[in-house]
């Protein structure tokens, strides 16, 4: 991909990007000269082979880490340059869900806020249980401990606390993982409706089929230490790659379609 443009419909853009990690053996080449748009209002999932960088791109994205050569535009800024109010342009949802064990539920989701020190404790709680109530779930849910909670519960709670600050930018890092079929379509259902009610740009990394194909408006490849294609799922699945052609038409892939089809 050549001549990319700043515009304010991309809401990131990544260019010539390499990641190269360095140990005692080496360095292992992660990512060279990786190029990709993601664009306003989109969700766009990243699908790879083991070891393609796909979650180090979203931490990237999110300013955790640093490419070892090229640019990350988030919003039109270096994403390391988020700092107080400005780092509500940007919400994360982790693999795992990453609470903290010893705050309740409504302390985790109204943490981004306390941390900015500027907002009285009243409007912070009420914030916290829009959140809470915006993702599905009971105000009587505020004070369980996240031990309390059930796996797409967990979830939940990651999802509020990500949009506490109503971010235009999520980042999504295996949403389903860990969930039983009836609980990720669920979550699927919940994270399609927010998108188009709050207007969200998504940027979503997944393993599991039938979560990409529900979910996903575009779908970047990366293979070969690059994005290889980007498109939607008939485009993808039409380019000729070895990875592609195991992931999408392989029985796992074929078994997703006919589901999606199926459902509409």
């Amino acid at each position: 991909m050549t001549g990319v443009v700043n515009t304010v419909e991309n809401v990131v853009e990544i260019r010539n990007l390499w990641t190269v990690f360095k140990s005692p053996d080496g360095e292992q080449v992660v990512h060279r000269d990786l190029n990709l748009v993601i664009r306003r209002g989109e969700v766009l999932s990243l699908v790879g082979g083991s070891g393609t960088g796909k979650t180090v791109l979203l931490r990237q994205i999110l300013g955790l880490e640093h490419p070892e050569k090229g640019e990350v535009s988030v919003l039109g800024r270096p994403p390391g340059h988020f700092r107080g109010m400005a780092a509500a342009n940007v919400g994360m949802l982790f693999q795992h869900g990453a609470l903290f064990s010893a705050f309740s539920v409504l302390d985790n989701i109204a943490f981004p806020l306390r941390e900015l020190k500027v907002f009285p404790d009243e409007l912070i709680r009420d914030a916290a249980l829009v959140k809470l109530q915006m993702v599905g779930l009971d105000p009587q849910q505020a004070a369980k401990s996240p031990s309390d909670l059930s796996g797409g519960m967990i979830k939940r709670v990651a999802l509020a606390r990500a949009l506490i600050m109503d971010p235009p930018l999520l980042l999504l890092d295996e949403p389903t993982a860990g969930l039983d079929p009836e609980s990720a379509d669920g979550f699927c259902d919940l994270l399609s409706g927010l998108h188009r009610e709050l207007g969200l740009t998504v940027v979503m990394v997944t393993h599991d089929l039938d979560t990409l194909f529900d979910l996903s408006t575009r779908i970047a490849v990366l293979a070969d230490k690059q994005v290889i294609v980007t498109g939607t799922a008939r485009d993808v699945i039409a380019y000729p790659h070895p990875f592609i052609h195991e992931y999408f038409l392989g029985g796992r892939g074929q078994r997703a379609m006919e589901a999606l089809h199926e459902k509409r």
